[in-house]
């Protein structure tokens, strides 16, 4: 039986060291920063020198291992060790510096940032040096597209399958193949997300940026994740950067292939998606009537009411979770509108969170045909998706996906307020973990952050933020019994 071998640690732990080599180096690149803002860059080069050290040394303890290729659990293991162990790592600098005192917190900072969920227990981020806050950027921006997807691209090189680790980072619903490699498409999507980071880097840097603000948000916002330079997040910048931000918020949300097919002239392949349309008439539709609101019981110019609606609604409709304006002020029917958005998520192959748009889009249609089916017990009714027939497993994931869904969310709730929370802070901590959005209602609001949470909820919540990041299957997977036995 294929299933009955035992899980092969070696080329788990090598696949690990590699990936910590990655990040090492990553770190590396905020030196500069530091230099230039004459701050101390020790913090940055001991981590890098740390994390470098100990990921060579695994790398060449493991090299004899002649077992090159990655099983369907190990790369699930792979995967859900990857996120834990990079931030694990990932917590040097801010210890090192100073800006963040104990273990926890550095963690639950160092975890949102990539997962990107852009929760942050940081209370006064601008008196954080420069070099420490482009880590916090960075961690964001390799994570939005997934170092995993850059292992794939490299392991090859290595002598070392990757198909797996790309089953594991995706599950489920998964963004359609760009080449017959696996290798291929993702150098690809790398290919696409770093062109994008420097298209708004640069159009940022246009405007009222300087150079730094524009590669930090420019980080997040690729990868939706949400990490600001300042205190009041955009809210800090002028309308031109809100546009710009707004702009590259929603490509971040759309599925990466369409980007393909786009700068290939393909048009035709994004006006046929039907998750693409449905992903802009709920920016559309749910902007303008918010606009509405705004304008009429708040006042507000018609040109701040369509901003400050138009950014909030992509904002979280793509889980980046920069803001502009506290929601939680609106009329309770408009910010209803937003806790709601929380539940949907960006598109499948994007570098959003949460339940993802074609989820909701494939139990829609499921649900309406299950009436047909009931009428017509006979009939051969099959769920369709871009014209092509999905098949009844599928179905049963994304099932299966939504119960798991809501019942992690309504472990989460009721965990938190048994620690003694409100309603409103526990369900909007837990939906902004789990969806990797960031901020939420109650005292997770817009202008609010996690610092005032008990250690014990910060482990809970970074752990949501885990399950959300690898879309539950993958971390509860190898949780399971069934996976360890032999």
């Amino acid at each position: 039986m294929p299933n009955s071998r035992l899980i092969n640690i070696i080329i788990v732990l090598r696949v690990l060291s590699f990936l910590l080599l990655v990040e090492g180096l990553f770190m590396l690149s905020g030196i500069g920063f530091a230099i230039y803002y004459n701050e101390p860059m020790w913090p940055l080069l001991l981590s890098s020198i740390i994390t470098l050290f100990i990921g060579l040394v695994i790398w060449l303890t493991t090299r004899k291992n002649d077992k090159r290729n990655i099983g369907k659990r190990e790369g699930y293991l792979i995967v859900a060790l990857t996120w834990v162990v990079i931030s694990l790592f990932g917590t040097l600098p801010f210890i090192f510096s100073g800006t963040i005192t104990n273990f926890t917190d550095a963690f639950f900072e160092t975890i949102s940032g990539f997962t990107t969920t852009g929760a942050s227990i940081i209370t006064n981020i601008e008196v954080i040096p420069k070099n420490i806050l482009y880590w916090r950027a960075m961690t964001q921006w390799i994570g939005g597209m997934g170092i995993i997807v850059l292992t794939v691209a490299i392991l090859p090189f290595l002598g070392i399958g990757g198909l797996q680790l790309m089953i594991a980072e995706m599950p489920g619903i998964t963004p359609d193949k760009l080449h017959p490699r696996i290798t291929e498409t993702a150098k690809r999507f790398w290919a696409i997300y770093v062109i994008f980071t420097i298209a708004e880097m640069l159009l940022l840097w246009a405007g009222e940026m300087d150079f730094f603000n524009s590669v930090c948000h420019s980080f997040s916002t690729m990868a939706t994740g949400g990490f600001s330079t300042k205190n009041i997040s955009i809210a800090a910048f002028n309308p031109y950067t809100q546009y710009i931000i707004i702009l590259f918020m929603i490509f971040a949300g759309t599925n990466f292939t369409l980007h393909y097919f786009a700068l290939h002239r393909r048009f035709d392949k994004i006006r046929s998606n039907e998750e693409f349309k449905i992903y802009m008439w709920i920016i559309l539709i749910l902007t303008f009537f918010i606009a509405g609101g705004l304008f009429i019981y708040k006042g507000l110019s018609p040109e701040n009411s369509f901003r400050d609606s138009l950014f909030t609604v992509v904002s979280i409709l793509t889980t980046t979770g920069f803001v502009t304006a506290d929601y939680s002020l609106w009329p309770s029917f408009l910010w209803m509108f937003i806790f709601a958005l929380m539940f949907i998520g960006g598109s499948a192959g994007s570098t959003g969170g949460g339940v993802k748009i074609i989820r909701h889009l494939l139990l829609i249609k499921n649900s309406v045909l299950e009436m047909k089916r009931s009428i017509h017990p006979q009939a051969i009714i099959k769920v369709k998706y871009n014209g092509k027939s999905v098949s009844q497993q599928i179905i049963f994931n994304v099932m299966a996906f939504f119960l798991i869904y809501i019942l992690i969310f309504s472990f989460g709730t009721l965990i938190l307020s048994l620690l003694g929370y409100d309603f409103n802070t526990s369900i909007g901590a837990t939906i902004a973990s789990l969806g990797n959005i960031g901020p939420g209602i109650g005292n997770v609001g817009p202008d609010d952050n996690y610092a005032f949470f008990l250690p014990l909820a910060k482990w809970l919540l970074s752990f949501l933020m885990l399950l959300g990041r690898l879309e539950l299957f993958t971390v509860l997977i190898v949780l399971s019994p069934a996976f360890w036995k032999r």
